[in-house]
């Protein structure tokens, strides 16, 4: 089944919005930070052909890089809540990769009409560790700057996986497809140390968390810690020998994944 695109308005212009199949409830993805709607093009590639699927590229990415600020959580939130409203979506799951998982969370706090269930991937925690220090940000900052900065990034920190090489490629080009500096640094310098644990407390659907065994950036001691405990509720899954990137590295696994949690909501 093929995709169609989709013109959402959002504050200060539009994004192009990715959509396809029938059977819901909806899957709508929303990726990390310096990455793009095409992150999660293996993941989707191997769901039923029929399953409704949403994505976009975020404010400040790739298709989405000429919108201004700000790039805040809450900003990111609203677009996403936008998205959700312009599809009409009767039922949902929010599938939010790292920074990706933080915005979903926000928006699952907000109690949005038709959610019903929320995989987070790799997810940035509500309670930002000890670890997230300001050093550390200011680095971080830096990890995007050039070709040979993120391919550091890639072998060094993002995956335990090696990626082949067209797909390492594809994943440089997300992420220095940003035209406003800000966009680059809002996560790093503010976003990543937002938080947003009371908002956390909110959520009242199913809740499952995916985790890499050997993911440097959010490794599943510190989601023990700095997730859990204010969304007491999920379940939590650790897949071994995998890292940060779990939608390229494990593909395979996380669509299963989503096979099961759409199978236990049913269909809409």
């Amino acid at each position: 089944m093929m995709e169609k695109t989709s013109t959402v308005r959002v504050a200060g212009g539009t994004v192009e919005v990715r959509s396809k199949g029938r059977t819901g409830p909806a899957l709508v993805f929303v990726h990390y930070w310096g990455g793009s709607a095409a992150t999660w093009d293996a993941v989707i590639a191997r769901l039923p052909a029929d399953q409704l699927t949403v994505r976009f590229d975020q404010r400040g990415w790739g298709t989405s890089r000429t919108l201004t600020g700000p790039y805040a959580l809450d900003q990111l939130a609203d677009d996403l809540g936008k998205v959700i409203e312009a599809m009409e979506l009767r039922s949902f799951v929010l599938v939010g990769h790292s920074m990706g998982a933080k915005v979903s969370q926000v928006v699952a706090a907000r109690r949005p009409a038709g959610l019903a269930g929320v995989l987070l991937v790799a997810p940035a925690p509500p309670r930002p560790p000890a670890a997230v220090t300001p050093q550390y940000q200011e680095g971080l900052s830096h990890a995007y700057d050039s070709a040979e900065s993120v391919a550091q990034a890639l072998t060094h920190v993002l995956t335990a996986v090696p990626l082949p090489e067209p797909l390492r490629a594809a994943v440089v080009r997300d992420s220095l497809a940003v035209q406003h500096p800000e966009a680059r640094r809002e996560w790093p310098l503010r976003g990543i140390a937002t938080d947003i644990a009371d908002a956390a407390r909110a959520i009242n659907v199913p809740v499952t968390v995916l985790v890499g065994g050997s993911d440097a950036v959010e490794p599943p001691h510190v989601l023990r810690d700095h997730l859990l405990p204010y969304i007491p509720h999920a379940e939590m899954s650790v897949v071994p020998g995998v890292g940060h990137l779990l939608p390229l590295e494990a593909p395979d696994v996380l669509a299963a994944e989503l096979g099961s949690l759409t199978g236990r909501l049913g269909c809409c």
